[in-house]
């Protein structure tokens, strides 16, 4: 049996534009959670992308709550797909990421596998996922829940949640946490510019972040 919910409210794109300014990696210097797997890893390479999630429950070989999803998803949207453990089996392919592209949709986003690697880079569209497979799905009318809450690479995702990701990895993050942690990884990255400043210019890493005095502090000098 299917599930159908209604579609989150997107995230407004002041906020979202503010979020693609931060890198996934900066936000790690201070938050520790809604990071997935890293073994869900990115397909493209020097691209970052801040969308909204609309989430996908798709167990087993049943691939057709993707494609109801597919008919619903807007510009600005992130498809984020729980395979409920399915490791063979390819959630989508290269017309899948072709009407994605067509929708607008920002990003897939896969805890499982994909196939026609080189039909989804020509299509645009950034897909993030375990890796490729051959085995594909098929329309069964058997499964599949849209717009429910979800685990994706061990991270729980509600839709209507922010997605921030690059090819270092996937953060998810609520919507009401959007400005802080953007806020704040945007002030480190701009800090980050004045210590390769002062490197560039002949000072020692450990000495420009303290970490020679720290050490200094804390060192017996063998005998």
């Amino acid at each position: 049996m299917y599930l159908i919910h209604p579609l989150p409210p997107p995230i407004c794109t002041q906020d979202l534009a503010l979020l693609k300014r931060a890198e996934p990696a900066t936000v790690g210097h201070f938050r520790t959670v809604g990071f997935m797997d890293s073994a869900i890893r990115a397909h493209v390479r020097d691209l970052r992308i801040a969308g909204t999630a609309v989430t996908v429950r798709m167990p087993g070989t049943d691939g057709g709550i993707l494609h109801y999803a597919m008919g619903c998803v807007r510009p600005g949207d992130v498809l984020v797909i729980d395979r409920c453990g399915e490791a063979i089996t390819a959630a989508f392919g290269g017309a899948m990421a072709y009407a994605a592209s067509q929708a607008g949709v920002v990003a897939l986003i896969v805890d499982g596998c994909v196939t026609d690697l080189g039909e989804l880079r020509e299509h645009g569209v950034p897909v993030w996922s375990r890796g490729p497979s051959v085995v594909t799905t098929r329309v069964l009318g058997q499964d599949g829940e849209f717009c429910a809450p979800i685990s994706c690479g061990g991270v729980p995702v509600q839709p209507g949640d922010a997605i921030l990701a690059d090819e270092n990895g996937v953060l998810v993050l609520p919507r009401d946490q959007i400005g802080a942690a953007a806020q704040q990884a945007i002030a480190f990255q701009e800090h980050e510019k004045q210590t390769l400043a002062r490197l560039r210019a002949g000072e020692k890493f450990p000495d420009i972040v303290g970490s020679r005095a720290a050490i200094e502090k804390n060192t017996v000098t063998a005998l």
